[in-house]
């Protein structure tokens, strides 16, 4: 069966289509939501990587009229068109893009999601590498960006760099849970990290 077979029979990509989501992604973090409840309603969300826009689209039902939520993408995305829902062109490397999430956003921010892949070569050990890279530079935004007692939810890949990312993690959050929603393909490494409840210290933006 090809990839593309395989995706069509997908009950999770089937769904999505029948509900409107962009993308499969949408249940993961609906489904890790329900467990740890750590969007709510009011709250400020940024997510990195957003593209194509589904967990933009279950962000801004969960944080309601009174949230926001900011994407940042490499590419630009097809508009939404949510009340609450900005877009903003940048990359997670770029050092001046905290301070920009910051000045659209308006206030220190509830939530940092990423869900940030890197191109797959097919060599595992660069793709998890790579992908824990990915992963660093979404942990370095939200200690810029989270509010003290905040939340951080990221994938990351499973692999020889894991323990050491996780413990990069503890050191700005008093817990941190893997997580393996039952949208994320059994087969597949992808897991995803929470960070609970940020210990922010004396960084400071440039």
């Amino acid at each position: 069966m090809t990839w593309i077979e395989k995706r069509k029979k997908d009950f999770f990509h089937k769904k999505a289509k029948i509900e409107g989501y962009r993308s499969r992604a949408a249940y993961k973090l609906l489904q890790a939501n329900q467990s740890h409840h750590f969007i709510k309603q009011g709250d400020y969300v940024i997510d990195l990587g957003c593209a194509p826009g589904g967990w933009l689209q279950v962000a801004s039902k969960l944080v309601g009229l009174k949230g926001k939520v900011l994407g940042a993408d490499l590419k630009p995305i097809k508009p939404l068109n949510l009340h609450n829902v900005q877009f903003l062109m940048g990359d997670v490397s770029d050092k001046e893009l905290p301070k920009k999430i910051l000045d659209l956003m308006g206030d220190k921010v509830d939530v940092v999601l990423s869900d940030l892949s890197p191109k797959i070569s097919g060599v595992w050990e660069l793709d998890h590498a790579r992908q824990i890279d990915l992963a660093n530079s979404a942990l370095n935004i939200a200690k810029l960006t989270l509010k003290k007692g905040g939340f951080f939810f990221v994938k990351v890949f499973d692999g020889p760099y894991l323990k050491e990312f996780i413990d990069k993690m503890k050191k700005d959050f008093f817990e941190v849970k893997i997580l393996k929603p039952k949208a994320s393909r059994p087969e597949s490494a992808e897991l995803y990290l929470l960070g609970k409840k940020f210990k922010p210290k004396t960084e400071k933006l440039n």
